[in-house]
């Protein structure tokens, strides 16, 4: 909704929403209701970025709208392996929260990375060339929804779909044994979290949903101390919510497992 010509957080009721799957929505902690998808979730309504183009240099202006507005085609994946990178995404860094006309396509920048072949421009001695780890790690992912539930990875419920993918996070995968002896389960879900992160945070639109202010150049920042927010920011505004219910989000346990700590890459954070 707009409110003096600026866009505002609008929590709408889902049942208006025909074909939401409201199992999969946060979920509003004091009604226990499904909070329905926004244009702009997070805790900064009416902010946007992309309204400060005008004072980037062009050739900021144009990286930025060159991302927003031309989304790389698939190339690297199969049709096959495309589909079931989507349902891993979905459930690495849920969109469920934004309409679909907002949400990223995180899927299609990590195709163009491996598709262009661009890395960090190292390897550890057990992993494969990042491409060849995701077409093992994706064959694994399938191997291992299969001996859990005797179904394809797609065909499962979020909960299931998390409970697969939590065996990565442990470092201990029940299936496709023979590709783990390939490639580090550890790193390998790291690969995969650390590419899903950087696609989504390197869009506008999860600037919008942080309040971050974007490049601000040349124009620079001025308020660094105290957390103040800049003219052009807006003051955040907070709002309760809950993990829906299907999901493993408010769970936390050590990545790897006990004792994972001592696989933790140096300057790699884990996640859950």
């Amino acid at each position: 909704m707009l409110k003096n010509g600026r866009a505002v957080t609008s929590h709408s009721t889902p049942e208006t929403l025909p074909g939401v799957d409201t199992s999969r929505l946060p979920v509003d902690p004091k009604t226990r209701e499904p909070l329905a998808p926004m244009a702009q979730p997070g805790y900064y309504p009416g902010f946007s970025t992309l309204s400060q183009q005008a004072f980037w240099d062009e050739a900021t202006r144009n990286v930025i709208n060159n991302r927003l507005h031309n989304v790389p085609p698939l190339r690297f994946f199969s049709a096959d392996e495309a589909v079931l990178m989507r349902a891993i995404c979905d459930r690495l860094l849920p969109q469920d929260d934004r309409d679909e006309e907002h949400k990223i396509p995180i899927l299609n920048y990590i195709d163009d990375r491996l598709y262009n072949k661009r890395g960090d421009g190292y390897r550890y001695e057990d992993m494969p060339p990042d491409g060849e780890a995701y077409h093992l790690g994706l064959q694994a992912i399938e191997a291992i929804a299969q001996h859990m539930y005797d179904a394809p990875f797609i065909e499962l419920g979020p909960q299931e779909q998390d409970n697969v993918l939590f065996t990565l996070h442990q470092a201990q995968p029940p299936a496709a044994e023979d590709i783990w002896k390939k490639m580090s389960v550890h790193r390998f879900w790291l690969l995969m979290m650390q590419d899903v992160v950087q696609a989504y945070y390197a869009h506008p639109y999860a600037w919008d949903e942080i309040g971050f202010g974007g490049p601000a150049y040349p124009r620079g920042y001025m308020r660094l101390l105290e957390g103040k927010p800049e003219p052009w920011e807006v003051e955040e505004q907070r709002y309760d919510w809950n993990a829906p219910v299907t999901s493993l989000s408010g769970e936390h346990q050590r990545l790897g497992g006990p004792g994972g700590h001592k696989q933790m890459t140096p300057g790699q954070a884990g996640t859950h």
